[in-house]
């Protein structure tokens, strides 16, 4: 899953959506900072409700990436995406074309979700606009074994950039895609990546209700431990 669907339920808890944000926005931050539900758990009946919010949408993020990946719609997908890449990519990538199946699903994900509901990206970065990005990293430092510097800098970029926004269109989305590449280390994409999208976001739209088909929305306890 990606931000939006991973916080599209939650567009009315701030820091609940926050939480549930953390750990893509770890992944860009720093990647050996790693906040999972057993260092929140402890927090999620505290007495700071902001806080004990917070930590809750830390755990619903893990707990909601257990069941989506075994969902059989995602690996149809994933895979179906794996072949196109691998078909437009040089035969010794690696694992390039499944790393961008695996990514490419969830980011037209949310590029469905925007479209099938006008207003809904909209709600989810007011609710982020709400909540205090320098008191988030300060709690980071509290539950992860290692600070997160700039973490507070960063959600300030991602709610002023809103480049989920770009998922909608397939240049743009390309262009954010080699981002994630040359963040990972992996080489650009070329420009004939393109032409693998229109059809992926089509099989990906007709698939939501699958993709989305999930568990009850638990807020802590031993679901959220795996």
């Amino acid at each position: 899953m990606n931000y939006l669907a991973h916080g599209f339920r939650f567009v009315d808890r701030p820091y609940f959506l926050a939480g549930a944000a953390l750990p893509d926005w770890l992944s860009v931050v720093d990647r050996r900072c790693r906040v999972r539900s057993k260092h929140v758990l402890p927090w999620c009946d505290g007495d700071d409700a902001a806080l004990a919010e917070f930590a809750r949408g830390v755990a619903q993020h893990h707990f909601d990436d257990g069941w989506f990946h075994e969902t059989q719609a995602f690996y149809d997908l994933s895979w179906q995406l794996t072949c196109a890449f691998r078909a437009r990519l040089n035969p010794d990538d690696g694992m390039r074309p499944s790393f961008l199946g695996h990514i490419v699903v969830e980011l037209l994900l949310d590029a469905a979700l925007h479209e099938q509901s006008p207003g809904l990206l909209d709600a989810y970065y007011d609710a982020l606009d709400l909540v205090d990005p320098a008191e988030i990293e300060t709690w980071v430092a509290q539950l992860a074994p290692r600070p997160a510097t700039d973490l507070g800098r960063f959600i300030d970029l991602f709610r002023q950039s809103r480049f989920l926004y770009d998922y909608a269109d397939d240049a743009k989305l390309c262009y954010r895609l080699n981002q994630v590449m040359r963040r990972v280390g992996l080489p650009a994409l070329p420009e004939t990546i393109c032409e693998v999208l229109a059809p992926a976001r089509a099989a990906v739209a007709a698939r939501v209700p699958e993709l989305l088909a999930c568990a009850p929305t638990p807020i802590h306890g031993e679901e959220l431990t795996r």
